[in-house]
C-alpha cells in the first residue's frame, strides 16, 4: 500500500462498495488515500492504536469508543471495505428515501457506542461511562448521576431501567441526526 499514487484500479471491490455505501469513487480514492496514511506498516489493514494519527479521535471524548466501532467482536484489525463501511454511517445523503435509511443506520451506530455490552439496551451505567467520557470534570458525579436518571426516565418507555434501540430512536426523533452525525467532506 504505502504512500504510491492510488486509482480505482488499485482499490480491491472498488465498485462494490460504492453501490453498498453510496460514496462516489472520488470519495472511494480519498478514503483508501487515508487509510494507506494510517496503514504506516503497509500491512493492508488498520489496528485500534493505527488510528492515533487521527487528531479528531484523539480530541473526541469518545474516540476510543468510536474507533471500536470499526472492530467486529474478536478482531484486532480492519481492512479497507470494512473501513468504508463504518464510515458510510458518516455520510451525509441527498433524497429522503436515503436520508431515512441513513438515519436509521446513523442512530443503531450510535445506539452501539452507548450500548457497550452489546445485550440491546443503554443500562445506566454504560450511559453514565458515556456521559464521564464527555463531561469529565466539567460536573460533578452527582450532577452525572441526575443526568443519567432523567434521560433514562425519559427515554425507558417499558420502565426496565435502561433503554432500548427503539427508545433509544423515539427520544431523538426530533433530533436532525443527517446533520449531526455527517461529516462534511464525505459530502
Amino acid at each position: 500500500m504505502g504512500s504510491s499514487s492510488s486509482s480505482m484500479e488499485n482499490i480491491p471491490n472498488a465498485e462494490r462498495l460504492m453501490q453498498e455505501t453510496g460514496f462516489s469513487a472520488a470519495h472511494i480514492l480519498n478514503l483508501y488515500e487515508r487509510f494507506e496514511f494510517l496503514d504506516r506498516d503497509e500491512r493492508g489493514e488498520l489496528r485500534p492504536e493505527d488510528f492515533g494519527a487521527l487528531r479528531e479521535l484523539a480530541m473526541n471524548p469518545i474516540g476510543d469508543r468510536i474507533i471500536s466501532a470499526f472492530f467486529r467482536p474478536g478482531m484486532e484489525t480492519v481492512d479497507f471495505p470494512s473501513f468504508v463501511r463504518v464510515l458510510a454511517n458518516f455520510r451525509p445523503t441527498e433524497t429522503n428515501r436515503a436520508r431515512d435509511y441513513s438515519r436509521i443506520r446513523k442512530l443503531r451506530f450510535a445506539f452501539q457506542l452507548y450500548d457497550q455490552d452489546s445485550d440491546g439496551k443503554i443500562s445506566r451505567e454504560e450511559l453514565l461511562q458515556v456521559l464521564r467520557s464527555m463531561l469529565g470534570t466539567q460536573v460533578t458525579e452527582e450532577q452525572l448521576q441526575s443526568i443519567a436518571e432523567r434521560a433514562i426516565q425519559e427515554a425507558d418507555l417499558d420502565q426496565d431501567d435502561a433503554i432500548s434501540f427503539d427508545e433509544f430512536k423515539k427520544s431523538l426523533e426530533k433530533v436532525n441526526i443527517e446533520q449531526k452525525m455527517s461529516i462534511c467532506s464525505l459530502r
